[in-house]
């Protein structure tokens, strides 16, 4: 108890960005870029889900990686949940127009949580690490090495033809298409979604730094450490 009152902000944070995530992911961003259609590589949710790295490297600036690593899995139990529970409401409530089996929900879910989990220890690890450094550091490695993992996690488990064991494959996402739709190479469409999911995830990562200047530069000395 004492825990989610003493650090309620972040974890009320972490939860919000992990759920608009979910809820997010289903919908494609529509627009052209030139030859490229976005809708064919980004959901509105790759622009909020690289905020989670924000929450998770404030969290550590502040009380340590201890308490991150506490407010991650309240992420990770977020996600989980999302995944499986997010996909059937919207369709049921005629936002989406597809429905999800439910043994592919529990692929996703497995995909989401393994993502998650394992970017954003590793964004602690990092980020404790080079916490000492230049104030830049920090934050940008971590979400750096953070977001590539998450994206191969999460895109091999949930549409890779080598995770088929954990449920069933996603037969569009195999097909071979332009790679981003606008290249002469031919690829999986799940790695054109793939490509784009991080390029959005690293962009963010840039993006976020100013938020968390301003934020961590209010904070004149940080709690005590934990190890």
């Amino acid at each position: 108890m004492r825990f989610f009152s003493q650090y309620l902000p972040f974890v009320v944070a972490m939860a919000l960005v992990v759920v608009a995530s979910n809820i997010l992911v289903q919908f494609p961003m529509q627009g052209q870029v030139g030859a490229l259609s976005l809708a064919d590589i980004l959901t509105w949710g790759a622009f909020t889900y690289p905020f989670a790295f924000l929450v998770t490297d404030l969290a550590n600036r502040r009380y340590g990686p201890a308490v991150a690593r506490r407010i991650v899995f309240v992420g990770f139990m977020a996600a989980v949940i999302c995944s499986i529970v997010a996909p059937p409401l919207l369709f049921r409530a005629g936002l989406i127009e597809f429905d999800t089996a439910a043994a592919r929900l529990v692929r996703i879910a497995c995909a989401s949580g393994a993502a998650f989990l394992t970017a954003q220890l590793l964004d602690v690890t990092v980020f404790n690490w080079l916490r000492r450094q230049t104030w830049w550091r920090a934050p940008i490695f971590g979400t750096l090495v953070g977001s590539v993992f998450d994206t191969l996690i999460f895109f091999s488990i949930a549409f890779s033809a080598a995770f088929a064991f954990i449920g069933p494959d996603d037969a569009f996402a195999l097909e071979n298409a332009p790679l981003l739709g606008v290249f002469p190479m031919e690829t999986m469409r799940w790695l054109s979604w793939a490509l784009g999911d991080l390029s959005v995830k690293l962009l963010i990562a840039v993006v976020a730094l100013i938020p968390y200047r301003l934020i961590a530069a209010r904070w004149s000395q940080p709690a005590t450490v934990q190890p």
